[in-house]
């Protein structure tokens, strides 16, 4: 996996910058009810899409949290006072205490099904009857733009994903959250040119081919035997889910 202290610095520039940012704000806001006050932004990352959910929304406090504080210091110049140190799993938040919590390109970055069951479900704690959660899956799919760098990737190893929208849809059900829309929005600048793949390859943005292993230049060979080295293909598209927390019916 990459080491996102030392990928703060460039993160946003090599995943498409203000664009892809404004893409997903606009997307995720789609699905976040127009009366929610308070919101979270589990895994802020940078702070480039959690400050446009603050901007968007007059009336609307925006609280962001990262594990990585190279990130969360990024996001703190962004969102002064409004952004804390913490982890998906173990949240630092009372019950009940967010109209909205989303997480943006986070569920694929997990390690397995049950740090997936437990962010799921402090998303759920947190959120008051009523409030909503919003979250990307389907991540690495959304690559898959069926390109020739696609092809020539095809046979590399993989790992399960832990984004994909039955698991999520099945996590969600578990702690009592229904379905509450559905949204995609295009990756502003993702379109990757073989010689991008060749750079991300060789800096270990594929997690199942790490740098220095021996696949690295066997994949490197095929990419830039790639006709158009500097065009890029298909932007991806992602995808986000939104799931509602029930109000208790009334009682009497």
């Amino acid at each position: 996996m990459l080491d996102y202290d030392k990928e703060a610095g460039d993160y946003d520039a090599l995943r498409g910058g203000e664009p892809r940012a404004e893409a997903a704000a606009r997307a995720v806001l789609g699905l976040v009810p127009e009366g929610a006050r308070r919101l979270l932004d589990i895994a802020c990352g940078t702070g480039i899409v959690t400050r446009r959910f603050a901007a968007a929304r007059d009336g609307m406090r925006v609280t962001g949290v990262d594990l990585t504080h190279a990130m969360a210091s990024r996001a703190a110049a962004r969102l002064p006072g409004s952004v804390v140190i913490g982890d998906g799993r173990r949240l630092p938040f009372r019950d009940g205490e967010f109209d909205a919590v989303t997480s943006v390109w986070l569920l694929h970055l997990l390690g397995g099904p049950e740090d997936v069951r437990a962010v799921v479900g402090e998303c759920a704690r947190v959120l008051r009857p009523g409030g909503v959660y919003v979250t990307t899956v389907d991540k690495a799919a959304a690559h898959n733009v069926g390109s020739d760098i696609d092809a020539v990737l095809a046979p590399r190893p993989r790992r399960p994903a832990t984004d994909a929208t039955g698991d999520i849809e099945s996590r969600a059900a578990e702690h009592g959250l229904e379905p509450a829309g559905r949204a995609t929005f295009a990756g502003r600048g993702q379109g990757r040119s073989p010689r991008r793949a060749l750079t991300d390859l060789r800096r270990g943005w594929f997690m199942t081919i790490p740098p220095g292993d021996p696949l690295v230049e066997h994949f490197a060979v095929r990419l830039a035997a790639l006709p158009d080295q500097d065009r890029d293909r298909p932007e991806p598209t992602f995808t986000l889910r939104a799931f509602r927390k029930p109000v208790a019916p009334a009682v009497g």
